[in-house]
């Protein structure tokens, strides 16, 4: 079982979300997982677009059901910084 099948809860650790995060961006992005770190900027290290953003914020809505405010992921800038954002999204 891969950990993209893993369902994303309130009860994850950011370790376990971010091994969620890393997963879903080399399955969607065909990125190298040692890219990956909590420090890789998402659009000048891993190459990704706004465009490319949006299909992530897409995904994470579907794969929460609950729904990630446009101005809360325009912050959001590393890798690190979608586990910050994917964190608080499933306390609430």
């Amino acid at each position: 079982m891969t950990v993209l099948n893993t369902p994303l809860n309130g009860q994850m650790s950011k370790a376990e979300i971010g091994d969620w995060v890393s997963a879903l961006l080399q399955d969607m992005f065909e990125l190298d997982a040692a890219a990956i770190t909590p420090e890789a900027n998402l659009y000048t290290d891993l190459d990704i677009d706004s465009i490319d953003a949006v299909d992530i914020v897409v995904k994470l809505n579907q794969t929460t059901g609950k729904r990630i405010q446009p101005e809360v992921f325009r912050s959001v800038r590393t890798v690190g910084d979608v586990v910050e954002v994917l964190a608080v999204l499933l306390q609430e």
